[in-house]
Order: structure tokens, then sequence, then C-alpha cells
């Protein structure tokens, strides 16, 4: 699968981005320009996301080969790879299963463990929006306060309404294949042999995706990790702190 990406930088050791469930790569662009003064910088759609294509197929295994392709495409040599939530599994599901090809990973507020169902609520309202008869963007957000208070989280699940050629509102995200596969999101991931790999964990202090329990299973797969918390932040930690996130990243890095 080509997934789409945005490219940012022109020298420097290459860094991949991989956002999470509802996401796409335009929510990292203000970090992605930050990061390209020292760094080239790739921004990417996972499958069923943005701009690339969908497909029936949506787990972690698939998920892995599409950022092994695009990394064999790119003649990408020894990228750090850095993902969010479901990215993050993502890049931790790739360097397990093509080892050596990393040469850090940083994933933020996710650990390899199963997370149950938590987002039926979410995709419920998403499903409710009628897109024949929506006349703005407004409305659909009038719409989905019954679904999620939170103004900001509301704002990010509806960047992915787009008009498309026929001016109609339109989905970037398959909604229907990730309903359909979103236990699929909270599986644990397959681990043969632990990685090698350093590593960082960032961390949302207010957040409940990492507990203090989860570390030990983090240490058996990934020994060489490093665990940054960042205060004030819950699981959208980039969002939520921007400077101290992209301190800690930056340090890292």
């Amino acid at each position: 699968m080509k997934l789409f990406y945005r490219a940012l930088g022109e020298s420097g050791s290459p860094v991949i981005i991989l956002h999470g469930i509802f996401g796409t790569s335009d929510n990292w662009l203000g970090f992605g320009k930050a990061i390209s003064e020292n760094h080239r910088v790739f921004l990417v759609d996972q499958r069923n996301h943005g701009q690339s294509p969908w497909d029936d197929a949506f787990n972690y295994q698939v998920m892995a080969e599409d950022l092994l392709e695009f990394i064999q495409d790119h003649q990408l040599e020894n990228p750090i790879l850095i993902g969010h939530s479901m990215g993050g599994k993502v890049v931790m599901q790739f360097d397990l299963t093509h080892p050596g090809i990393a040469s850090r990973i940083v994933v933020v507020d996710i650990a390899p463990k199963f997370y149950p169902v938590h987002h039926t609520h979410i995709l419920g309202g998403l499903n409710s929006i009628d897109l024949t008869t929506l006349e703005s963007r407004q409305a659909a957000n009038e719409h989905m306060k019954r679904f999620e208070e939170k103004e900001g989280v509301r704002q990010f699940l509806l960047k992915n309404l787009y008009r498309n050629s026929e001016q109609q509102f339109a989905w970037r995200i398959n909604l229907k294949v990730i309903t359909k596969n979103i236990d699929v999101v909270g599986h644990e991931l397959w681990v043969k042999n632990a990685s090698e790999t350093e590593a960082l964990f960032i961390k949302g202090a207010d957040s409940h995706y990492i507990q203090p329990e989860d570390e030990r299973y983090i240490a058996e797969i990934f020994p060489n990790f490093e665990l940054v918390e960042i205060p004030g932040a819950g699981h959208w930690v980039q969002a939520d702190q921007p400077e101290l996130f992209l301190q800690a990243l930056q340090s890292y890095l």
C-alpha cells in the first residue's frame, strides 16, 4: 500500500511520525516543522486515514508492513520512528517484527498491552451523522455534542470531514472498517523476542494509558527504554503541553 505522506526538511537522519486513531498526518505539521531543522521528517497517513488508501484489512501486522514498504520505497536508512497511541503501537509492532531497521523509537502515551474498546460512543456519534443532509461542519459539531463533551476532541474528529468533488460532505477516514475493527486497535502486540532498540516512552501525567504497573511489561519487551512524564497532559500529550512535549522530543533526538 502506497501511503500518503508530507515531507519536511532536506538533511539529517530520517524521522517518520505516525498519528493515532482518527488522526491524520497534518496533526503533526507543527512538530514536524520544528524537528525538520535537523532531520528529514515524513508525516504519514496510515491506511484508512487521511489521504491514504482504504482497505478492509486493518490491524497492527498490516500497518507494520505498510511502514516497512514506506521505508523501503523511500530508501530510508536507520529511521527514527515516532507514533502516538495507535501509531505508537504500529511503531512497536514494526520494531518487534523487523528488528534492526529503526535506530530509535518514540512511543507517545501507549503501552504494548491490551486495551478494552473505549471509542464506542465516538464511533456511534460519527456514524449517526447523515452526510447526505449535512449542511455545515458546525452542524456536525452540534450533533457530536451528545457524544463528546470536549470541544477540542470534537474539532479533532471533525477534521476528517471534507467536501468531495461534488461538494458533498464525505469522510477522510474509512468509518465502516474502523468501526468494524475497533477492537483490533486495543489488541496486545505480537511479541516473539524482546527488542534491542532504544525506546523513549512519553506519558501524559493525567493520562491513564500507561499505568505504573505497565512499566515492568514495557521493560520486558523494550529493555532499553526511558520513560518521560509530561505534567498537565492527558492522552493527547502533544496537544495539551506542546512546548514540554517538543522539549522532551528534541532532547531525545
